[in-house]
């Protein structure tokens, strides 16, 4: 059975429709990350699930019950915001036992549940400071351990690391992860940044626009995108698309001409796409200087040196900007005309509804 069950579920403000008929069910355990642009709805849902919103349409069901009129408290969920909401005046061991207090349980039983947070969180040594004298990571897991004192049966993460510089977000990332193994406990994590996603994740819901484009593992996403949006929003740089028109398609193989870059041959089953317009991606990490079955002659606008790897940003005959991702420091300038190559393989076909044909 599943530890989380939304079945149809749809939220109005006024006309608006902001979520549209949602079905999803997270499994007991999995870490599951909402991703997508702003505006796609999804602080909205993950607000739902926790009872701060009122559902339109549709059910939310935790442990098999569904929760609807519940309050947030009765649902036995934990929620963690992007603001800490750390109350200055109190110490860090307050701050923790604070819903423990809300609730009225012995002291014997608060001063268990906070040692055991602080411990989880390496914050014994810091629970009688105050958040003022804390640094961003440790006043997050300050946060975090309110959360865990209450023993939830969902934790909701609702961008909760945006407030942190780059290299923060990144410890803090790795922190939530073996958090996640400790606790063994299912968590919903929403964030506008696909990385976050990539890396954090069992399962990934892309959103857009109040709908599921597509759920699945990280490297499901990456690999088997389902469609144009999903192609673009999951990997970083994201996916070149070049529009062409499919001029056959035998069962085994799809011919697409690509205007003044020439013609290429996808291995596709397809073969009732032949005349249809298509377009065609491939991920800039796939492009080769080296060669490959398809060569691209390009002039990058702008270089990045970024040490570990090099991008060129430039832009096709047919107006399509294109991104290349080559390891280490190759010989790549403004201006300076460079021919790059990928496998046929490796590149993704949509149609003209942005669906991928495989």
């Amino acid at each position: 059975m599943s530890q989380l069950s939304l079945k149809r579920l749809e939220k109005s403000f006024n006309e608006a429709r902001i979520i549209k008929g949602i079905d999803l069910d997270v499994s007991e355990g999995e870490f599951v990350v909402f991703v997508g642009p702003s505006g796609c709805g999804k602080s909205t849902l993950l607000r739902m699930i926790a009872g701060l919103e009122d559902v339109s349409q549709g059910e939310i069901e935790i442990g098999g019950r569904v929760v609807n009129d519940l309050p947030p408290v009765q649902r036995g969920i934990a929620m963690v915001f992007q603001s800490y909401a750390l109350y200055p005046h109190m110490s860090v061991y307050e701050n923790i036992a604070f819903p423990l207090r809300v609730e009225k349980l012995p002291q014997p039983e608060v001063d268990k549940r906070v040692q055991a947070a602080a411990k989880v969180l390496q914050l014994e040594s810091r629970l009688q400071h105050r958040p003022g004298q804390l640094s961003g990571g440790q006043r997050q897991r300050v946060a975090i351990g309110r959360a865990i004192v209450r023993q939830p049966k969902i934790f909701l993460f609702d961008e909760p690391l945006s407030n942190l510089d780059a290299a923060l977000r990144s410890e803090m990332r790795i922190e939530l992860m073996e958090l996640h193994k400790r606790l063994g406990s299912t968590m919903i994590y929403v964030t506008h940044d696909q990385i976050e996603a990539m890396t954090m994740a069992d399962k990934i819901v892309v959103l857009n626009a109040g709908e599921i484009s597509q759920v699945g593992s990280p490297l499901d996403l990456y690999h088997k995108p389902d469609n144009l949006f999903v192609a673009g929003f999951i990997g970083s740089p994201k996916m070149n698309f070049i529009n062409g028109k499919a001029r056959a398609a035998n069962g085994t193989t799809v011919t697409v001409d690509l205007g003044a870059l020439g013609t290429i041959e996808l291995p596709r089953t397809s073969t009732d796409i032949a005349g249809q317009d298509v377009t065609v991606g491939i991920r800039p990490e796939h492009l080769s200087l080296n060669g490959g079955q398809f060569t691209i002659d390009t002039t990058p606008n702008i270089v990045e040196h970024l040490g570990i790897h090099t991008i060129i940003y430039s832009t096709l005959p047919g107006g399509e900007p294109f991104t290349g991702l080559f390891e280490g420091n190759p010989d790549l300038e403004d201006g300076k005309p460079v021919r790059v190559g990928f496998d046929a393989a490796q590149a993704h076909l949509f149609d003209t509804r942005g669906l991928a044909i495989y």
